[in-house]
């Protein structure tokens, strides 16, 4: 129940748009270009490599009809592109390239942009649109890949603790191995069957085309499912001998759990952006602490269930140590990570993503300083459990008060003399009472710290939904001076509607006087909170003087749009077009009047 209250939170955090996506950087033919001649190729380059789909790009003509185009390839040499062959007659007026590839971290992006050849021409009839993600398709695989998180934490936890903790009745625990196993072979498969449609935008009735299920599985996110599934078969005929806790075991069921920890960094986000290896080692190590801490507390948790037989000293005792270590692991992988998405410290204090981070970093620490007195108070039982012990193993040389010897010490058979590496703690004890007090507070200690964890997750998963710190500091960030004196920047905010999709967009521009001025626009959804669209154009006309329009060139530069080299020669009153294009061809356009001073 505890496990299925975290998977709820990481779905319900999941929801927004993950930040280490590819990022196009450029296009050729450039967008909203007037060419004199049809172009050969359409290439575009992005910011990590990418892979390429079956429809990876569309044409249309400015009769919205489908264009016939070559298969969709990389320039050559040049994994971080996508081209595509144009027929040699096109003729004249106004093209859109929709276009849509999966990023190195196996998320899918899609996007359109716009060239001329001879002279502009309107565009008036609207294609079927198409979203980044088919809603039902991405509810199951989030629902799918999350099970997977929460079930390799219960199978790789719960060995740990059976290798590491030693509890005297390892029978209760089969039932959780096993169900972790069952669980990740299932979510495993459930998202190799879902990987074409999660990519290709489509519903979930496109899993049983084979063609595109074999193409999924050769890609690199379907090899690494591919491979996690072999290291589960091999797991399955291993899980039987786990139990007799060999060194040559337990060190294959290490590998094998470092391996199914290697299935995800090397198919997600850890394996593109910068210090890729780097990257990919903290991502590894913080998935199997992660396993190890939320794992293993499952298993302590039916370790202390009630009616049980009372739990040795030292289960407890070494599972702290466990823990410990685990959650120092998390927190300095997560330091890590986190840094590697911020991109500076002072992001950390100046923007919605590094306050938040903040708030988790004061969680866990929360949850150290929690894990750390759970430490000493084991220990300290440890010690108290222990203490009879050494009180048998005294032998009196001095007879008493009055000098009348002590009865002669009772010698320990040597049957019942533990083994030289077990103390007498490691021994299930026979005298506590079923209602033992230190084993409910034991319990509620517990508890505790997974209810800490959630805490921790949910914190986490928040951040999934905000803006990276490094594209917010960005945007917060002046393109120039203002002298003192001199007018403030101009901003307008310009509400949109295009089909479903509705917003709003806050453009800048600064200073906002005759001359050169930087705009910045950010981009709104209906509740308030940033959102992303494919492509935004906004252009300036002074129909008093017939100037314009003026493009602004302004581009994508991650979480807003910007261009710091927009010119404006005279001072009046000028039309500033907006046009948002929400999806492929769904688009709309929307005018505003802005002031321009001298």
């Amino acid at each position: 129940m505890l496990l299925g209250g975290m998977l709820v939170l990481l779905l319900l955090g999941g929801a927004g748009p993950a930040s280490a996506h590819a990022a196009l950087r450029s296009t050729d033919p450039a967008d909203g270009s007037v060419l004199k001649t049809a172009p050969r190729h359409v290439t575009l380059t992005f910011s990590e490599s990418v892979a390429l789909l079956d429809d990876s790009f569309r044409v249309y003509d400015p009769h919205n009809r489908r264009v016939r185009t070559g298969e969709a390839g990389h320039a050559p040499g040049a994994s971080d592109t996508a081209r595509i062959t144009l027929p040699g007659k096109l003729g004249t007026g106004t093209f859109t390239v929709a276009w849509r590839v999966v990023s190195a971290d196996s998320h899918p992006v899609s996007g359109a942009f716009t060239f001329s050849i001879g002279k502009p021409s309107p565009t008036t009839a609207t294609a079927i649109t198409q979203d980044t993600e088919d809603p039902a398709t991405a509810g199951l695989y989030n629902i799918a890949r999350y099970a997977a998180y929460a079930a390799a934490a219960l199978l790789i936890g719960t060995l740990v603790f059976l290798a590491v903790c030693r509890p005297p009745h390892a029978g209760p625990l089969r039932r959780p191995v096993w169900a972790g196993w069952w669980t990740l072979l299932g979510a495993t498969l459930a998202l190799l069957v879902l990987r074409a449609p999660y990519e290709e935008g489509t519903g979930p009735a496109a899993a049983f085309d084979l063609q595109a299920l074999t193409r999924a599985a050769t890609g690199r996110p379907g090899l690494a499912l591919l491979a996690r599934l072999a290291l589960l078969l091999i797991l399955a005929a291993l899980l039987p001998r786990l139990a007799r806790r060999s060194r040559p075991t337990l060190t294959a069921g290490a590998v094998l759990a470092v391996g199914l920890a290697l299935t995800w960094a090397a198919a997600e986000h850890a394996s593109a952006g910068i210090q890729v290896p780097l990257a990919m080692t903290s991502s590894v190590l913080h998935l199997l602490a992660m396993a190890v801490w939320l794992g293993g507390l499952t298993a302590l948790l039916i370790t202390l269930r009630r009616g049980a037989e009372p739990v040795p000293p030292h289960v407890v005792t070494r599972f702290s140590r466990l823990a410990f270590a685990s959650v120092t692991v998390l927190t300095v992988t997560g330091v890590y990570q986190s840094w590697r998405g911020l991109g500076s410290w002072e992001a950390l204090t100046d923007t919605s993503y590094g306050r938040l981070l903040t708030l988790k970093l004061l969680a866990v620490t929360l949850l150290l300083a929690a894990a750390a007195w759970s430490r000493r108070w084991t220990n300290a039982r440890q010690a108290a459990a222990e203490a009879p012990r050494a009180a048998r193993e005294r032998v009196p040389e001095t007879a008493g008060a009055g000098g009348a010897p002590l009865p002669e010490a009772r010698t320990v058979p040597p049957t019942d003399v533990p083994p030289a590496d077990v103390t007498l703690a490691d021994v299930p004890p026979t005298d506590v009472p079923p209602a033992d007090p230190y084993r409910r507070a034991l319990r509620r200690s517990v508890l505790a710290e997974v209810m800490a964890g959630v805490v921790v997750l949910g914190l986490t998963t928040a951040l999934t939904s905000t803006l990276p710190g490094r594209a917010a500091a960005e945007a917060s960030q002046p393109s120039a001076a203002v002298a003192p004196g001199l007018p403030t920047a101009s901003v307008t905010t310009v509400p949109f509607r295009a089909g479903s999709h509705g917003g709003s967009v806050q453009i800048t521009l600064d200073p906002g006087r005759v001359g050169r001025n930087a705009v910045q626009a950010v981009v709104y959804g209906p509740d308030g909170g940033l959102a992303a669209v494919p492509e935004l154009r906004i252009s300036f006309t002074l129909d008093a003087q017939k100037i314009g329009p003026l493009d602004s060139g302004v581009s994508d530069r991650g979480g807003y749009w910007g261009t710091d080299s927009l010119n404006l020669p005279i001072p009046g009153t000028w039309t500033m077009k907006v046009t948002v294009r929400a999806s492929d061809l769904d688009q709309v356009s929307v005018s505003r009047q802005v002031r321009i001073d001298r």
